[in-house]
């Protein structure tokens, strides 16, 4: 029984001394904790329209005419002429996809077209389709300006009868309407930045 007991007691003094080793180990590794905060600059957002913070603008084509042969600054047949929508995404560091729309369009004549990188357009409605874009945020410019023509042709048609047929309804057209007018929406959107 000594013997057995010597060996339970050479057992755990092995156990002891053994634990003692791997605990001292174990409490002896290095440890570092490293604390910080976490910061993000918001990007700023500016987009303007014709210089201005709104969006909605309207045109009064009789102010933006180049033919000075009707008085009074009026649109008739034979007339043209120019207006422009200025974005300017300056100052934005997102970049800006945008949208060109055109609401509340009253009295137009029925033969007025017109005209947007050398396109022609029948009306508005048709023209809004081809005014949609984007400003990068990494553009050197960030602004862009859109010139759109108008014209009001002086004959409208390619036959006899066609033209005939045009100017009378031109000639209705000046007796009815007074003043031809419409509404430009802009709307800028940040492009989403998950889009390849």
């Amino acid at each position: 029984m000594k013997k057995s007991r010597k060996i339970i007691l050479a057992v755990i003094v092995l156990a002891i001394i053994l634990m003692s080793f791997v605990g001292g180990q174990v409490y002896a590794k290095y440890m570092s904790k490293v604390e910080g905060s976490g910061t993000a600059e918001v990007a700023n957002w500016n987009f303007k329209v014709n210089e201005k913070d709104e969006q909605l603008q309207a045109i009064s084509l009789n102010s933006t005419i180049n033919n000075k042969t009707v008085s009074n600054n009026k649109i008739a047949p034979g007339t043209q002429g120019s207006f422009q929508i200025k974005l300017d995404a300056t100052g934005a560091e997102v970049g800006i996809d945008y949208i060109v729309r055109f609401e509340n369009e009253s009295n137009k004549p029925t033969n007025l077209k017109f005209k947007y990188e050398n396109k022609d357009y029948n009306s508005l409605q048709e023209l809004q389709n081809d005014l949609t874009g984007t400003i990068n945020a990494n553009d050197d410019e960030k602004t862009k300006v859109i010139t759109i023509d108008w014209k009001w042709p002086y004959e409208t048609g390619t036959t006899a009868d066609q033209i005939l047929s045009n100017d009378k309804i031109d000639t209705q057209d000046a007796k009815n309407i007074r003043n031809y007018t419409f509404s430009i929406v802009v709307t800028g959107t940040q492009v989403n930045p998950n889009q390849n």
